[in-house]
Parts: structure tokens; C-alpha cells; sequence
């Protein structure tokens, strides 16, 4: 996957979000002030930057800046501050992206996959072969041995975002969050329906319940 700068000064936010981003098989590089930011990126292979605003030694929107003089790579700005002059200066000094504190890793995860596969670093998921059923997410249609498998449309949106996350476990609210939006009418118990729908036609056993949280894909072994 990719190799990705992580530039936060507090230390367990830091570590939460190089943690979430391991998990997806990223590789992370963690910075901590604005000057050893620019010192590992000067020197190390990086895809993409996900930079605080307010750091020490040298301000965010400065490290953004000598980034830019060089550098085109996808940078997410990741800070609490929310009034729109900051937000315009981070677009203005060229920042792809913005989000505010608190966040969801989620969330997270798939702005900077976004991002990648804008950059051309994370090729977007087409198809995939499940045992002897092929999936393709482009075309929204699913496939076996004996010809077409009737399946919905937000089923495939379902396995895909399953997939994007792989190893990671998604809760019932984030997957709703994702798929349905924060306002939609739905229970979370709905999910349940999708992940039994999606084993039955796809005989999948990938998809694993954890008991109390939500599920994940994991490839078995």
C-alpha cells in the first residue's frame, strides 16, 4: 500500500491514527512538530501527508507551504481548528483535503483513499475473485459458475467498504454512517440483514462477526 506521513504533536492521537492505518496495510511514518516533518519528508519516499495545523517548531500551513514549492503529493489537513480563514489559507497554500477534530478513522481512511487513487498511488477496487464467484464493484453485478447472482446494489457497496477496511472491524453506526448517511431513517440492526444476504449469495466466510462491535473481512487462511 502506500507510505504515509503522519504529522500530529499530541502523542496518542498520533499513535490512534498510525494504528487505524497500519491495520489497512499502510506504512506510516509519525512526525511530531513541523521540523521534523519537513526533514522526513525531505528524505524519506512519501505518498501522502495527513498534517496538523497547529505543531510545534514550525506551524502546519508552513510545512504545507515547502511541501508545495517542490512537491505535488496528497496533503490532508487534520486539525481542530474549524473557523473558514484557516480552511481557505490550507486551500490556498494547495491542500487537497481538510478535516476537523474530532474525526472518524473511518472517515479518515477513506478520504486518504480517495486521495490515493486521485494521485494514482491506490488503484480503485474493480473486481475480485470469492472462491469461485467474481464480484465486479464497476458494473454492480456478481457471478458464478452457473451465470449472473441476483444481488443489490448497496450489498456491493457494503463487501467493497468491507474490503476497503480489510482486518479493521467496522461497528453497525459506522457502516450505516458510510453507506446510509448520518440522517438516514434506519436501524443499525439492518446491517445484520445486509451481512446475512451477502454470506447466503456470495457463500462468503470472510466476513466475520465480532460479538458486541460490528464485523470485518479477513481473508482465512
Amino acid at each position: 500500500m502506500a507510505r504515509l506521513l503522519i504529522v500530529e504533536d499530541d502523542t496518542q492521537t498520533n499513535e490512534a491514527v498510525c494504528e487505524y492505518l497500519k491495520s489497512a496495510e499502510h506504512t506510516v511514518i509519525p512526525a511530531y512538530d513541523g521540523a521534523q516533518a519537513l526533514e522526513l519528508f525531505r528524505n524519506e519516499k512519501i505518498d501522502l501527508v495527513v498534517l496538523d495545523i497547529m505543531l510545534p517548531k514550525i506551524t502546519g500551513l508552513s510545512v504545507l507551504h515547502e511541501i508545495r514549492k517542490t512537491n505535488t503529493v496528497p496533503v490532508l489537513m487534520l486539525t481542530a481548528v474549524e473557523d473558514e480563514y484557516t480552511q481557505v489559507s490550507s486551500f490556498d497554500e494547495q491542500a487537497d483535503d481538510y478535516m476537523t477534530k474530532p474525526f472518524s478513522m473511518v472517515l479518515l481512511g477513506k478520504r486518504i483513499t480517495a486521495l490515493l487513487r486521485r494521485s494514482g498511488k491506490s488503484p480503485q477496487l474493480d473486481n475480485i475473485v470469492l472462491g469461485n464467484v467474481t464480484v465486479n464493484f464497476s458494473g454492480y453485478t456478481a457471478s458464478d459458475n452457473e451465470g449472473k447472482i441476483d444481488i443489490t446494489p448497496k450489498e456491493i457497496d457494503l463487501l467493497r467498504l468491507l474490503i476497503e477496511h480489510k482486518g479493521l472491524v467496522l461497528t453497525r453506526t459506522q457502516i450505516l454512517d458510510e453507506l446510509w448517511g448520518f440522517d438516514y431513517p434506519i436501524i443499525d440492526r439492518t446491517i445484520d440483514t445486509y451481512i446475512k444476504n451477502l454470506r447466503k449469495k456470495l457463500r462468503l466466510d470472510c466476513i466475520v462477526t465480532v460479538k458486541g462491535v460490528g464485523y470485518k473481512y479477513e481473508v482465512i487462511k
